[in-house]
C-alpha cells in the first residue's frame, strides 16, 4: 500500500471528528491580547483555556523587557548550539537561579518542554536500566519511555501499591546488573489537576533503590510557599533528584529547565542530543524568562490572586453540582457525560451564546462517553468572569440533561 493512502484512509481518533470540529474545539483561532477576555469568531469571550497562570503574559513589564531585549539583542544571538558557538552568561545565570529557587545545586537551560524532557530521559537511560511511571504522565513522558531501549513498567495512577510491585518487579531485573531505577511522576497532572504523590514516593527509597524525576509544569510558580513547586508544597525537595519544569505555564514563555546534583547536569550538558545539536536560546527569550522570573519570586499577590480566583471557581462549580474531581491545585476539569458531537455542540453554544471560552477534551484522551471542560484559572481574571462562567456552567449543564446537545447532533448529521 502507498504510504499516503494507508494514512489518509486512516484519519486517527481525533482526525476523524476534523471536519465537523476543527475551528470549532479543534485547532480554535483566538484573537486579540492575551489575558482574560479575547475573541473567538469576531465576539468577545471570557477565556479559561491559556496557561497564563500568573497574569505575565501580556504585563507591561513583561512586554517591555521583550521588546527591549529584541532590540538590543535581535532574534539570531548567539547562534550555534551552546556547546559551540551559543554559550552567554545569561543563560548560566537564568539555570543556575532556577536551580537554587528548586532547592538544586545546578541546572540546565532547554529550548523546549516537550522536547527537553524527552532527551532528559534519553539521555538518563541506557538499555540496563529500569523505567517505572505514573501511568497518566503527560504525552511528551510516554514519548520518552517508548524511546527507551530497556525496560518500562507503568503504575496506575497515584496509586503507591502499584508503584511498589513496578519497583519490585524492576528491582529484580536491575539486581546485580549495570542498570538502575528512575520513576518518573508529575508534580500536577495536567488534565486532572491532582499532585503526584511525592511523599509517599520518596518514602520508598528506604526500601527500593531508584532516583525520581518530576515534571511540575503545572506546579513551578504557583505550588508552594514560595511558588517553588509541588516538592516545596510536599516537603520533599532535598528527595526528588531530577527537577523538570517549562516556562510554558507560570512564565508564559518557549523554554524549560532542569535542575539536579552539579555533576547529573554536567553529564546531561554533554549528553543531551536536543541541546547539543541545537541552537542556543534567542538571547530575547532568555532575558524575557529572567524578567518574568524576578516578578515570580518579588511579586506573591500574582499568586495570591490566582489562589483566590481558583477558590471562588472550584467552590461555585461544587455548589452548583458539578463534577471536579479530585483537584487540589489550580487546574480545574468538570467531568460531564457525553460524546465527541455533543461535546462539539456544548462548547459551540458556550462560546457563542455565553461568552464562555474553555478547552474540552474527549475519547480517546479520556474514556468513551465522557468529555471534560478544562478550565485554567488565572491572576487576571475578575469575580464577574467568574460569576458570568458559574451561570453559563449551571445553563449548559441543564441542556446536557435534557438532550439538547445530542439533539443538534442528530440534526446535523440528517
Amino acid at each position: 500500500m502507498d504510504l499516503f493512502d494507508r494514512i489518509l484512509k486512516q484519519a486517527g481518533p481525533l482526525g476523524q471528528y476534523a471536519d465537523h470540529s476543527e475551528g470549532r474545539y479543534m485547532f480554535p483561532k483566538l484573537e486579540g491580547e492575551l489575558g482574560n477576555r479575547m475573541y473567538f469568531n469576531g465576539k468577545e469571550v471570557i477565556c479559561w483555556s491559556i496557561n497564563n497562570y500568573l497574569g505575565l503574559a501580556n504585563h507591561p513589564e513583561v512586554r517591555k523587557a521583550d521588546a527591549d531585549a529584541a532590540a538590543q539583542w535581535g532574534l539570531a544571538y548567539p547562534m550555534g548550539a551552546r556547546m559551540m558557538s551559543g554559550e552567554t552568561k545569561y543563560h548560566q545565570q537564568l539555570e543556575q537561579d532556577l536551580a537554587t529557587y528548586v532547592g538544586k545545586e545546578a541546572g540546565y537551560l532547554l529550548n523546549f518542554g516537550y522536547q527537553g524532557i524527552m532527551s532528559v530521559i534519553d539521555a538518563m537511560l541506557s538499555r540496563h536500566d529500569v523505567v517505572v511511571y505514573d501511568s497518566e504522565s503527560h504525552a511528551c513522558i510516554v514519548d520518552a519511555v517508548r524511546m527507551h531501549m530497556g525496560k518500562r513498567y507503568a503504575f496506575t495512577h497515584n496509586d503507591i501499591g502499584s508503584l511498589e510491585k513496578n519497583l519490585e518487579r524492576a528491582t529484580k531485573l536491575v539486581d546485580g546488573a549495570q542498570g538502575g531505577i528512575l520513576v518518573i511522576t508529575e508534580g500536577v497532572f495536567g488534565m486532572r489537576g491532582d499532585q503526584g504523590k511525592l511523599k509517599e514516593i520518596v518514602a520508598l527509597k528506604k526500601k527500593y533503590n531508584f532516583r525520581l524525576l518530576i515534571d511540575d509544569a503545572h506546579g513551578f510558580g504557583m505550588m508552594g510557599k514560595t511558588g517553588a513547586g509541588t516538592a516545596e508544597e510536599q516537603g520533599v525537595t532535598d528527595e526528588v533528584d531530577l527537577y523538570f519544569s517549562t516556562f510554558a505555564k507560570s512564565m508564559a514563555l518557549i523554554g524549560a529547565f532542569i535542575a539536579a546534583p552539579k555533576d547529573i547536569i554536567k553529564f546531561l550538558r554533554y549528553n543531551m542530543r536536543s541541546q547539543i545539536f541545537a541552537k542556543s536560546l534567542p538571547m530575547p527569550l532568555v532575558q524575557g524568562a529572567m524578567k518574568r522570573f524576578d516578578m515570580l519570586k518579588t511579586m506573591p499577590e500574582l499568586r495570591e490572586k490566582l489562589w483566590k480566583n481558583v477558590g471562588l471557581l472550584q467552590n461555585g462549580l461544587k455548589e452548583r453540582g458539578f463534577d471536579i474531581g479530585d483537584t487540589n491545585t489550580c487546574v480545574t476539569p468538570v467531568y460531564l457525560h457525553g460524546d465527541p458531537m455533543e461535546a462539539s455542540n456544548l462548547v459551540q453554544d458556550m462560546r457563542d451564546n455565553y461568552g464562555v471560552f474553555c478547552s474540552v477534551v474527549v475519547y480517546p484522551v479520556i474514556p468513551k462517553g465522557m468529555m471534560i471542560l478544562r478550565i485554567i484559572p488565572t491572576a487576571t481574571h475578575t469575580e464577574e468572569d467568574i460569576r458570568i462562567t458559574l451561570d453559563a456552567f449551571e445553563a449548559i449543564g441543564k441542556k446536557l440533561k435534557a438532550g439538547e446537545y445530542k439533539m443538534a447532533s442528530t440534526a446535523a448529521a440528517v
